[in-house]
């Protein structure tokens, strides 16, 4: 668990381009205004998840979000849960392609046939994986050994050597829509790497 930080002032978040919300909070912009975004970033994001379920979840949806916005995701997650039979990867790697013509009909999720043929290979992988460790080992592997949160919204990266790494093993693992953005965007939401800047909320949990 972090250490609890001061309250910051308006001049301060500003400074590190954060958004002093009215209840005193300071978030980052992306998650300042929406609610749905608000209560993600202040309960899930950066908490660990540390479960095969839920690492093909969040790896999933990540994969969904590619060329999208994450606000766009979150709503449309219970739905994609329902159409993914809640992203149980014993079940998903089973669609056939009556389930492919069922996703791509479902108005409700993002019908994108390469992202649907992903998350049906990328449940194929994760069984796969069982036998040495699971995905949850293989993706934990890359934390860093050592990592400063950033002073800054400025100073958050993109990507990061363990981004590309694991976005490679995970490639030659047989995954698809895993390159290095995406994992460093999985890895910050998964709790792998803390790009929580210096002052925001931070939930109890992280």
């Amino acid at each position: 668990m972090t250490e609890r930080t001061t309250p910051l002032s308006h001049a301060e978040a500003t400074a590190r381009g954060l958004v002093l919300g009215e209840d005193g909070l300071a978030r980052p912009e992306w998650a300042s205004h929406d609610p749905l975004l608000r209560n993600y970033y202040d309960h899930e994001w950066g908490v660990p998840v540390t479960d095969e379920t839920g690492l093909f979840e969040r790896l999933s949806l990540e994969a969904f979000q590619s060329g999208l916005s994450w606000a766009t995701i979150l709503k449309k997650r219970p739905a994609f849960r329902e159409a993914f039979a809640n992203f149980n990867p014993e079940v998903v790697a089973n669609f056939d392609d009556t389930d492919r013509h069922r996703l791509l009909a479902d108005t409700r999720i993002v019908r994108n046939r390469a992202k649907i043929n992903a998350s049906i290979n990328n449940a194929q992988a994760t069984l796969q994986l069982r036998d040495s460790g699971g995905l949850a080992t293989l993706v934990w592997s890359f934390q860093p050994g050592s990592w400063t949160p950033p002073k800054s919204v400025s100073e958050i990266p993109t990507t990061s050597p363990e981004s590309h790494a694991l976005a490679k093993a995970l490639q030659k693992k047989g995954f698809k829509f895993v390159g290095p953005t995406t994992m460093f965007a999985l890895m910050e939401a998964v709790g792998i790497v803390d790009t929580r800047v210096e002052g925001a909320h931070r939930p109890d949990n992280t």
